[in-house]
């Protein structure tokens, strides 16, 4: 019992280092893109690898960490508003598709990569009392199935090496 745990707190540890380390080097890439604060998404392959490793309880927990921590050392506090609104709209769409296992992780993170920008316009027209800012939603969709659909890829292939190294 007791190496269990000490495995997913390294697991939890390891999820949480890759996660700033994407945000990091995500944060270096400046996308020539009309639509403000697109991003490619590299941090949210620690939740795809988390719910297939650590499960719904733990990837929430890393997911607030992830996001926390990389808005005060990366960003600002609207940065981490909006990742926590649109991480947990995402991650609560992902985990029930795998639930009910409607979709293959590919899918899944597709979803994922969707609901994320879905949830981000949805806090921004809160924020600015305005649903103008749903312009940007058919680039958004087309700009969450393309990362989420490149993401579940290496999100699948993280996660059967990390589930051979922690043996989970």
């Amino acid at each position: 019992m007791r190496e269990k745990k000490t495995a997913n707190i390294a697991l939890y540890g390891l999820l949480i280092a890759l996660a700033m380390v994407f945000g990091f080097v995500e944060s270096l890439i400046p996308l020539p893109v009309p639509v403000p604060g697109m991003k490619i998404g590299l941090a949210n392959l620690v939740t795809m690898v988390g719910l297939e490793l650590a499960g719904i309880r733990g990837t929430v927990c890393v997911t607030l960490l992830r996001v926390v921590l990389t808005g005060l050392t990366f960003g600002n506090p609207y940065s981490m508003l909006y990742g926590l609104s649109g991480s947990f709209v995402s991650l609560a769409v992902m985990a029930e598709a795998k639930r009910y296992r409607l979709f293959s992780r590919v899918g899944i993170s597709i979803l994922g990569g969707v609901f994320h920008n879905v949830g981000q316009l949805v806090f921004a027209a809160f924020l600015v009392q305005t649903a103008g800012v749903f312009v940007y939603l058919p680039a958004l969709l087309i700009a969450g199935c393309a990362a989420g659909a490149v993401i579940g890829l290496v999100g699948g292939l993280l996660s059967e090496r990390l589930s051979r190294l922690f043996s989970l």
